[in-house]
């Protein structure tokens, strides 16, 4: 179980007026930082579980460039409950490739949750978006690998929603890749913007319910060398 605190003065958050007036806010790696508070040191080992992820062996497209693991939470009075190992599921309404199907990944391990960095996410989270009550929580490792003659695809549902009410996405690492655009629509599509979330730690706070997001291909720069976007996902569905 996870206690959060306060991290921050909601009456000054330019984040939740962000949020509010355009339905996502975007923070550089140094202010997520900033908000989490948590040593390099700290952040280095909470990367580091990354690279023990499982293959996602569910991809409807054939492909095996995705690795994963994945956790439950209950939110509930300021705490997050861990809840038993389950499979993750979207209708195809949101996941047109893979929808449909409980999909069962490798848990996120515990040390990984116990991490103070892991623990800071939460609590910006909780912070940033609206948690009255109680809250289902999902919380997402991937890794999309770029490999000689097959292109790594973050989304490769498309430009899309979750199908939850708020999302953070949080860039862990990219070694090795080009391209990997983040684009961001509107509920019927429209364009409304596109940017790379770059350096470890810019991310991307949504309100699913209003914004549609995706990102392009990845591709390797050098084909001799491994190439990846390692990447955090949370969800959040109020109860």
């Amino acid at each position: 179980m996870m206690t959060h605190g306060a991290l921050i003065d909601p009456a000054t958050n330019a984040i939740q007026t962000m949020m509010a007036r355009q339905g996502y806010a975007r923070l550089s790696g140094a202010e997520t930082f900033a908000q989490l508070g948590v040593g390099v040191a700290e952040w280095h080992a909470f990367a580091a579980s990354w690279n023990d992820l499982g293959p996602d062996l569910y991809m409807a497209d054939g492909g095996r460039y995705r690795r994963r693991r994945h956790a439950t939470f209950r939110y509930e009075a300021g705490d997050f409950i861990r809840q038993p190992h389950q499979p993750h599921y979207q209708s195809r309404d949101y996941n047109p490739l893979n929808g449909d199907v409980q999909r069962w990944f490798d848990p996120v391990e515990q040390a990984t949750i116990d991490s103070p960095v892991c623990r800071a996410i939460f609590a910006f989270c909780a912070a940033q978006f609206p948690m009255n009550g109680t809250a289902h929580v999902e919380m997402h490792q991937f890794r999309i690998e770029a490999r000689p003659g097959e292109v790594g695809r973050p989304t490769p549902e498309g430009l899309h929603r979750d199908g939850v009410d708020h999302v953070l996405v949080m860039l862990v690492e990219r070694r090795n890749v080009r391209e990997g655009v983040t684009r961001i629509g509107a509920p019927d599509g429209t364009p409304l913007g596109e940017f790379m979330l770059a350096d470890a730690g810019d991310a991307m706070l949504i309100d699913d319910r209003r914004i549609l997001h995706g990102v392009t291909e990845i591709h390797a720069v050098d084909d001799n060398q491994p190439a990846w976007r390692d990447a955090l996902v949370v969800t959040f569905v109020q109860a």
